[in-house]
């Protein structure tokens, strides 16, 4: 197996460690990226991290002025979901997003972080899809015994609904315990999945799309045949920086809602050439291909708004694995609306 390939104990090992630091470096007062304590001014300069060749919902809302008088800091561009929202509960952004269950176990960790938007989900448009070769004999939960699944990290969106398919599907935990999880680099997974290193591969926007055109592949499920439509993951701020800088975190919150109701109600294509120009003009020689592949951001509530729900399963899915300790976390204790401007609609 490639060295790209990593275990499911020593990936799930690293990311509580991951998880662990955060904790460790909020609780010691590290948050450098807050706003001075007692200063009186809000920050209006956000510091963050971006994606390669994507444009993320806040620089969507600045380019559309959506941010008022606040601007983007760019730090550098993330590696994963965990690591975003590591940088922001120890001070060295102002805000993070990732896959709600990461949001729950960063809480658990005791960092004090609040969900403050949704930036991301799966509807019939944008999924998370499960496939594998077209011959495969592979059709239902039980026949992935003893088979290999690759995905982009443990312990997050991939594997969650991998395991509440299983559970769906009547396996045991026991049974369960035998698909073998690892780590793939999204970019290899139909590599890996043609070359029978793995026998499903997770596979999800351009990734997908080219996989699927290239044929011999097949869906086994998607996140939105389990789920139907969700928000799968939230920007998150600091508690104390929500409180220094109630004013930011409401012009910041209230913009991103914006933005992801105008990609709604927008052209696809005026959407991917707004996108294209945005990349285009921060200057990072950037392939900007692969916007023609985007279809939505896949948020299900108007303007971003969380739902209870949408923390709720991972609190109960985390629970049941004993990753988190069940009725330790209460669901809305991890989330606002508060800074949310655009109401219920």
């Amino acid at each position: 197996m490639p060295a790209a390939f990593t275990s499911k104990t020593t990936s799930r090992r690293q990311f509580l460690t991951l998880l662990g630091i955060s904790a460790a470096a909020v609780s010691c007062g590290t948050a450098t990226a807050n706003g001075g304590s007692g200063s009186g001014k809000q920050v209006t300069a956000l510091k963050y991290q971006g994606a390669v060749g994507a444009v993320t919902l806040p620089e969507l809302a600045a380019d559309l002025g959506f941010l008022g008088a606040l601007t983007l800091d760019w730090v550098g561009n993330t590696i994963s979901g965990p690591q975003d929202i590591q940088s922001a509960a120890t001070g060295q952004t102002h805000f993070g997003g990732a896959f709600n269950g990461a949001v729950v176990k960063l809480a658990a960790g005791k960092a004090p972080v609040k969900a403050v938007i949704s930036y991301y989900g799966s509807d019939k448009d944008t999924n998370l899809g499960y496939y594998v070769l077209e011959d495969s004999p592979i059709r239902s939960a039980r026949d992935l015994i003893g088979k290999k699944v690759g995905m982009n990290t443990l312990g997050a969106h991939a594997q969650a609904l991998l395991d509440i398919y299983l559970g769906r599907g009547g396996l045991s935990r026991a049974d369960s315990d035998k698909v073998e999880a690892l780590v793939v680099p999204p970019v290899n997974t139909e590599q890996a999945l043609r070359q029978k290193q793995i026998e499903v591969g997770v596979l999800s926007g351009v990734l997908r799309d080219k996989a699927l055109a290239a044929g011999g592949i097949r869906p086994l499920f998607s996140d939105f045949d389990l789920l139907g439509a969700f928000s799968g993951g939230t920007y998150v701020m600091t508690q104390r920086f929500i409180k220094e800088n109630p004013d930011t975190a409401r012009t910041f919150v209230t913009g991103v809602g914006k933005a992801i109701d105008w990609s709604r109600t927008t052209p696809r294509e005026q959407v991917i050439a707004r996108m294209t120009e945005i990349v285009k003009k921060r200057g990072r020689n950037e392939d900007t291909s692969t916007l023609q592949y985007w279809r939505s951001y896949g948020v299900a509530a108007p303007a971003g708004r969380i739902e209870e729900k949408e923390f709720q399963l991972w609190i109960d899915w985390l629970g049941d694995r004993g990753e988190v300790k069940k009725g330790r976390l209460k669901a809305t204790d991890l989330f606002t609306n508060e800074f949310n401007g655009n109401g219920k609609g």
